[in-house]
């Protein structure tokens, strides 16, 4: 079987666009020339690679064996030429991490930080719901992940970094928000809840807490995002569970409060992870290392 680098890397752009022209684009040849290349990939595998339904580009079992198998080639090599501008003293290359959306309102800090101090390096940051996530993570996509339940399916080199505990919050007018001791669980028996979407990391560890305490929230809504939850809440539409980090330093001028409520903070934790086995290219291995650094740092502040 004979395919080129440059074939292999055009494939995984036709696989990542979905199309023909788009991979054409991204590879900078014309339309006709990358139609050539794919059509040579597939003669060298012998089997269809993808197919063309409502002029979308589907890959096979076959190209979904070939994408993973190139995509694993190709990080090799971009690890590769990390390990030789290491030698050589330089620091430059391409960083790809996906987190979950509660993260976003932390890790663009961390890796901020980071590029300060390596400005060379070029970073793909991916934010998604967590099962946007889990499937970047089945597929292999990036280096590095961070969510706060990692899937239990999946073999993973799995490392906690950040404490990430969930408060209840009221509108901050609630009667209940002007409590400064803890009262029960109970008390929020008839209040009407805002959850996240089912799935989401926030939504699984609160309904594992609401289980093993016996309680039965009557949910309202379902939202997809911290802030519509936020601003449902500041808007009197009932309690919620978010993440502390969701919450930033705003407390109750975004119209919210925190309420002390018996059994709260729910403890949960942010983790890194990745495929289990998987290398870690020199940046990522660095950034690595810079997020349990800079997450120590924070938790001592």
């Amino acid at each position: 079987m004979h395919v080129t680098f440059r074939q292999l890397r055009l494939f995984l752009a036709l696989a990542d666009t979905g199309s023909v022209s788009a991979a054409a684009r991204a590879m900078h040849v014309t339309q006709p020339t990358a139609s050539m290349q794919l059509r040579e990939v597939a003669d060298a595998v012998g089997v269809p690679i993808y197919e063309v339904v409502a002029r979308r580009v589907h890959l096979t079992q076959a190209g979904r064996e070939l994408a993973r198998t190139a995509r694993a080639m190709v990080d090799e090599w971009a690890s590769f030429a990390q390990r030789i501008d290491s030698m050589k003293g330089l620091t430059r290359g391409r960083l790809r991490v996906a987190v979950v959306s509660t993260a976003k309102y932390f890790v663009p800090r961390l890796l901020g930080t980071f590029c300060a101090v390596h400005p060379d390096i070029d970073i793909s940051l991916e934010v998604l719901n967590r099962d946007g996530v889990v499937a970047r993570l089945r597929e292999n996509l990036d280096d590095l992940y961070v969510m706060s339940m990692p899937p239990d399916d999946v073999d993973l080199d799995d490392e906690v970094f950040m404490p990430n505990p969930l408060v209840a919050i009221a509108p901050a007018a609630h009667p209940l928000a002007a409590r400064r001791r803890p009262f029960a669980l109970e008390a929020l028996r008839d209040e009407r809840f805002i959850h996240r979407e089912p799935g989401s990391g926030t939504r699984m560890a609160t309904d594992a807490h609401f289980r093993a305490h016996g309680f039965a929230p009557r949910v309202r809504l379902e939202l997809g995002s911290n802030e519509a939850i936020r601003e449902a809440v500041a808007g009197g539409l009932g309690i919620a569970v978010l993440s502390v980090h969701a919450l930033g330093h705003r407390g109750t001028r975004d119209g919210v409060a925190v309420l002390p409520v018996r059994g709260f903070p729910i403890r949960s934790a942010w983790h890194l992870v990745r495929p289990r086995g998987k290398r870690l290219s020199p940046i990522a291995e660095v950034f690595r290392r810079h997020l349990a650094e800079q997450a120590d740092a924070r938790a001592a502040r």
